[in-house]
C-alpha cells in the first residue's frame, strides 16, 4: 500500500508560520438574515449554519484588499520573523484556491508585493484544502536536494464573493431546499492568510524540523465537491463519509511508520465544522483535547486552515513536541504530516 505515498525529509524544518486575520467579522446569524425568505420558502430553520457545523462567525477582508493582499502580508510578517533576508529566500509557492484570474499566476503578485529577488522562482500549487501541505512537502524535497536554501509557501483565502453569489441564487424563488443544502458547505468558509518559512535544518538548528508523512487519494469521489469563483456545489454527507474512510485508511496503514500509534502532542486538523471534527476524531482515535479549534470563528478557510490553526498554538508549543498536520480535501485527497516542534 505505501508505494511512493510516504515521504521522509532529511534537512528540512519550519522557521516560522505567521497569519493575518481579516478585520471584518461576519456572523452566521448575519447570514441568516439574507437566508430568511429561503428558509420560509423551503420549510428550513434559521440558525442552520451554527446549529450544523458549529460555525459562529467567520472574516472577509476589508474593501480594497485581496486575498492576494493578505498572502503578501502574510508573506512579508513570516519572513521579518524569521530573520532570513528576503534576498535568501529561493522559492516561493502560493497555495491558494482564491483566484482573480487564470494567469498570471498568483505568486506572481506576491512574489513582487514582498520584493523578493529574480533569483526566487515562484509558482502556485493548487490541490483544494490540500495545497499548503502540498507546497510544504515540496519545498522540503527542494531543500534536501540542495536546490534551495529557504523556501515562502503562503496562502490568502477570499470566502466574500463566493458568499455573496451564494445568498443571490439562494434568494431566487426558484431555489429548493436542494439547492440550501448543496451550496450550505460555501456558507461554512472563511477569509485569512498564513505564510511559513522553510529553512536548512542543519543551518537553522532553531527551527522545527519536518519528519516526513504520508498521502492518499481516492479520487473516485472527485465530483462531490466542485467549484469555481462563481459556485461550489458540495455533497457534504458524502464528502464526510468517503474522507473519513480515506483518512482512517492512511493512518492505519502509515502511522506505524511514524510512531503515530503513541499518539502525537498536537493535531492540527482540518477546520470543516463541529461534525468533521468529532468524526476524524472517533475515526483516528485521537484525543480532541488535543485538537485546536479555529472553525467556531474563523470558518473553514480552505488550504490555509491548517497552517493558521498552527500558527494560534505555536507559542503554547513546546522544543521536541510531536506535531500531526492532518488535511483531506475534495479530489479526494488526505495528507499526514509530522512535524518535531
Amino acid at each position: 500500500m505505501a508505494g511512493n505515498s510516504e515521504f521522509r525529509s532529511t534537512n528540512a524544518t519550519v522557521l516560522t508560520v505567521a497569519l493575518i486575520d481579516a478585520p471584518v467579522v461576519v456572523t452566521s446569524a448575519q447570514l441568516d438574515e439574507g437566508l430568511v425568505e429561503a428558509y420560509r420558502r423551503v420549510g428550513l430553520r434559521p440558525g442552520l449554519i451554527e446549529r450544523l457545523a458549529g460555525i459562529r462567525e467567520r472574516r472577509w477582508w476589508a474593501d480594497g484588499t485581496t486575498f492576494a493582499d493578505g498572502a503578501a502580508m502574510a508573506g512579508g510578517k513570516a519572513i521579518a520573523e524569521s530573520g532570513v533576508s528576503v534576498e535568501d529566500i529561493g522559492l516561493l509557492v502560493n497555495t491558494s484556491v482564491s483566484r482573480a484570474h487564470l494567469e498570471p499566476a498568483t505568486a506572481a503578485s506576491v512574489h513582487d508585493a514582498i520584493g523578493l529577488p529574480s533569483s526566487c522562482q515562484s509558482f502556485d500549487i493548487t490541490n483544494a484544502c490540500l495545497g499548503f501541505l502540498n507546497g510544504m512537502q515540496l519545498a522540503a524535497a527542494m531543500i534536501d536536494s540542495g536546490q534551495i536554501e529557504h523556501a515562502l509557501i503562503v496562502c490568502g483565502e477570499d470566502a466574500r464573493p463566493a458568499h455573496e453569489a451564494a445568498l443571490r441564487r439562494l434568494a431566487d424563488e426558484a431555489s429548493t431546499s436542494k439547492d440550501v443544502i448543496a451550496e450550505f458547505a460555501t456558507l461554512t468558509l472563511g477569509s485569512g492568510a498564513v505564510a511559513m518559512v522553510l529553512g536548512r535544518a542543519d543551518r537553522h538548528p532553531e527551527g522545527h524540523r519536518i519528519i516526513g508523512g504520508a498521502t492518499r487519494a481516492s479520487t473516485s469521489h472527485h465530483e462531490l465537491c466542485v467549484g469555481d469563483v462563481e459556485l461550489m456545489r458540495t455533497d457534504s454527507k458524502n464528502l464526510l463519509k468517503y474522507g473519513l474512510e480515506l483518512c482512517v485508511g492512511l493512518w492505519e496503514d502509515a502511522r506505524a511508520h511514524f510512531d503515530w500509534s503513541d499518539g502525537a502532542d498536537l493535531y492540527v486538523i482540518h477546520q470543516v465544522s463541529q461534525v468533521h471534527t468529532d468524526a476524524i476524531c472517533a475515526g483516528l482515535g485521537i484525543d480532541p483535547d488535543r485538537v485546536p479549534r479555529t472553525f467556531p470563528t474563523r470558518g473553514n478557510m480552505g488550504p490555509a486552515s491548517v497552517p493558521f490553526t498552527l500558527a494560534t498554538r505555536a507559542d503554547s508549543l513546546n522544543r521536541g513536541d510531536k506535531v500531526l498536520l492532518m488535511g483531506v480535501g475534495s479530489g479526494l485527497n488526505a495528507s499526514c504530516l509530522e512535524l518535531e516542534w
